[in-house]
């Protein structure tokens, strides 16, 4: 009975698996920044589903410095009053722990903020996708209306008036600011923000006694289940697209808003609709709460979630519990970062 109870699980695994491929198109993925193939079929899948993050990547001093003094840089708004750090405090992960985000003038934004932690591992930016690198992502926050409500205009004007930051431009780039300048050091400083040494990562590096044996329990269910089938790679995730509810309804009947189209918003293509970049669960306990919307308030109530629309299971509370210990133990070392 066992025998014959584990090939219908696999059955049923095998055909989740396919109907989430033909949904999103994942059996063909983007080749983007040297994004990871798509994950071995879960019966196969081991250890190497995911691999540990760096312990340090190699970027150019000067411009992770502009780019700091950037990144907590007011200017870049139309009143002076938010900077990238504003809902990206590092300190915090990353996030700025609200449903939705405020921008200028206590305005409420339509999504959740994603960590920048680790976002340079990641094939798109914005919950998504829609900006290809980190250096297109930045012109998004500026000048949407209800974030820093900015232009490139007054953003470049502002900051060549500094002594300093332009002594630093010339440094690190041989030329003045100008908007090329700020894109690529405000990216090449968010490059900069990796999370390493988690105890996942020691644990995948040899070290049995790394993490505990319910998040070694709770990683075996996570590839058993068909949760690896997205969240895969460095990044536990990042570097595919996904349908939004492949199994059940997400939005479960609520009036659904632009922000909710996915990648819909940017090509207006019927085949894109719901469609989201599958996000990190890098540090993922700490960067509550969950989804574009910001409708999950605890990590333990976005797990059943996805359980339930992504592959129309639904877990006990003992898989629950192994499942966000195995999550918790993918919380890595908080970059050192002064403002």
């Amino acid at each position: 009975m066992l025998d014959s109870g584990m090939k219908i699980l696999k059955m049923r695994l095998s055909l989740v698996v396919l109907i989430a491929a033909l949904l999103t198109g994942c059996s063909k993925p983007v080749k983007e920044a040297a994004a990871p193939a798509l994950p071995v079929p879960i019966a196969e899948a081991g250890s190497d589903v995911i691999s540990p993050l760096p312990q340090h990547v190699q970027l150019d001093g000067a411009q992770v410095e502009l780019g700091r003094l950037l990144f907590f840089d007011p200017r870049l708004s139309q009143d002076g009053s938010v900077s990238c750090a504003h809902c990206h405090p590092v300190s915090n992960y990353g996030v700025d722990s609200l449903r939705v985000s405020t921008g200028i003038h206590g305005q409420m934004d339509t999504l959740n903020a994603p960590t920048v932690l680790n976002s340079g591992f990641n094939f798109r930016q914005f919950w998504n996708g829609r900006a290809i690198s980190l250096e297109d992502q930045v012109d998004g926050p500026v000048n949407n209306p209800l974030e820093m409500g900015s232009n490139w205009a007054r953003v470049v004007g502002r900051l060549q008036s500094d002594p300093k930051l332009e002594t630093l431009a010339m440094h690190a780039y041989g030329r003045p600011i100008d908007k090329n300048v700020v894109r690529s050091a405000i990216a090449t400083f968010e490059r900069s923000l990796i999370t390493p040494d988690a105890p996942f990562d020691r644990y995948l590096r040899g070290d049995q006694t790394a993490i505990s044996a319910q998040a070694q329990d709770g990683f075996r269910l996570f590839k058993q289940l068909g949760c690896a089938s997205c969240h895969q790679g460095m990044n536990v995730g990042g570097n595919m697209y996904e349908k939004l509810g492949v199994m059940a309804d997400f939005f479960n009947g609520r009036p659904l808003q632009p922000a909710d189209f996915g990648l819909y918003a940017a090509t207006h293509q019927e085949q894109d609709k719901f469609l989201f970049k599958v996000p990190s669960l890098r540090n993922v306990a700490m960067t509550a709460p969950y989804f574009h919307d910001g409708s999950a308030a605890t990590l333990p109530e976005a797990v059943d979630t996805m359980a339930r629309v992504q592959l129309g299971l639904t877990l006990t509370k003992a898989q629950n519990t192994q499942i966000v210990a195995f999550l918790d133990s993918l919380t890595g070392q908080l970059p050192k970062v002064q403002p």
